[in-house]
């Protein structure tokens, strides 16, 4: 039985909140998380049909406490912990769990998740299982690795937290601000795996997206003074409310400047564009900040020809001050092209040849695909678009790219293609 969309987001809500309490009262966070991935499944099962209890977490709350002390109970190791921690466990819950005022624990939480011990990856799954509350088999099925897989990466980030003695208690004052980078790092990976899938049939996994803005917002209610954790938030609410005109009919990329700008989300593009225009106001611009800056020129223009280009290209300089790497140096290459004519661009695109960062990736033959197609370069350009086809594991920007050398094939005599 599917779990109702109401229920689904109130568990995902209640998950990181229900587990910080436990971490920070027992410690043992893998066996914590383990309990609580239990109870959301007692509540999925549960709640549909006997209805949504009125104290939903505290129901929660109780319920991974019991299955934390069962787990205890079983191992005969840590009967003198179980017997001191639980002796006076109540049976239902206490006040503590009946207190609105309960404090939130999610931004430890996410600090947790994201210990500099655990690589990105682990790092994204389990933020996504501990914060997030999807299951091991969702996770494995977003990012289309076997369910087994998925199990292991996380089953090995909490062993490494565990052994890199990680307590559940905000960073020092001089490594929050590392952590909180690594935190935004994670929440915008998992947006762009959803945005556009790195692998595999789909163009866009929507529910990866979703979690993404989720955790965002909530990650900005708990800091909303500072300025990154806001411009994060913009960017994902200014990129996501293009998704309904990304895709044509079967699933076929449609390119930024070819989308039907009327399906854009009006309410997300103001919610960002808000969000933004203030937090530029009072913080020192970082780099999500200038990349939810440029996404909202984006927004702005009403055709593709209103596009204030200039003004984007000024922009991915001052990202390329703030955070240079060869994805800032591709996009301002595009910017450039747009500016100064594709000759300028493709100048600018010859200064990545031989990056070992691109080697593998499709996106530096794309763009040069698409400069040299501005540029007239017909054959030239085929050719790149051919290459970058090859190179990329998404289907649909496969299929895409394939059809952009066959456009440019059109009408050339048999045997020169």
């Amino acid at each position: 039985m599917r779990t109702p969309p109401a229920v689904e987001d109130l568990l995902r809500t209640l998950a990181p909140q229900v587990l910080g309490t436990l971490v920070r009262r027992h410690g043992a966070f893998d066996a914590c998380e383990d309990a609580v991935q239990e109870a959301l499944l007692a509540a999925a099962v549960q709640w549909p049909g006997e209805g949504v209890p009125e104290n939903a977490r505290g129901w929660l709350l109780t319920v991974a406490t019991r299955r934390l002390t069962d787990q205890w109970r079983s191992e005969r190791a840590r009967r003198d912990r179980e017997a001191a921690v639980f002796a006076e466990e109540p049976a239902e819950p206490g006040p503590d769990e009946h207190r609105p005022s309960d404090r939130d624990d999610t931004l430890t939480l996410l600090f947790l998740c994201c210990h500099p011990a655990l690589s990105p990856p682990s790092q994204v799954a389990l933020t996504l299982r501990a914060v997030g509350g999807l299951t091991t088999a969702q996770i494995a099925r977003a990012f289309l690795v076997p369910e087994a897989t998925m199990a292991q990466r996380v089953s090995r980030a909490k062993q490494k937290i565990r052994a890199a003695g990680a307590r559940f208690a905000a960073p020092p004052p001089q490594e929050r601000d590392e952590r909180l980078r690594a935190v935004l790092h994670v929440l915008y990976l998992i947006f762009n795996e959803g945005y556009t899938a790195s692998s595999g049939p789909d163009l866009q996994r929507a529910d990866l997206t979703a979690e993404a803005v989720r955790l965002a917002r909530a990650l900005h209610r708990l800091l909303p003074g500072d300025g990154e954790v806001t411009g994060l938030l913009a960017l994902m609410l200014l990129t996501d409310a293009r998704r309904a005109a990304r895709t044509a009919e079967g699933g076929l990329l449609v390119p930024l400047t070819e989308q039907d700008r009327t399906l854009w989300n009006a309410e997300a593009i103001r919610e960002g564009t808000a969000l933004i225009t203030d937090a530029l106001t009072w913080s020192p611009p970082g780099p999500y900040q200038v990349q939810a800056a440029i996404a909202a020129v984006h927004a702005e223009a009403a055709r593709p020809q209103d596009t204030d280009w200039p003004q984007i290209l000024a922009l991915y300089r001052l990202l390329g001050h703030l955070a240079p790497n060869p994805v800032v140096t591709l996009n301002e290459a595009v910017a450039l092209a747009m500016v100064d004519g594709p000759s300028a661009g493709l100048d600018l695109l010859r200064t990545l040849d031989g990056d070992a960062r691109l080697a593998e990736h499709h996106r530096l033959a794309a763009v040069r695909a698409h400069l040299l197609e501005m540029a007239g370069d017909a054959p030239a350009a085929r050719e790149a678009y051919r290459d970058a086809a090859r190179a990329t594991t998404s289907l649909p920007e496969r299929r895409y790219l394939e059809e952009r050398a066959a456009r440019l094939n059109e009408g050339v005599p048999d045997g020169k293609a």
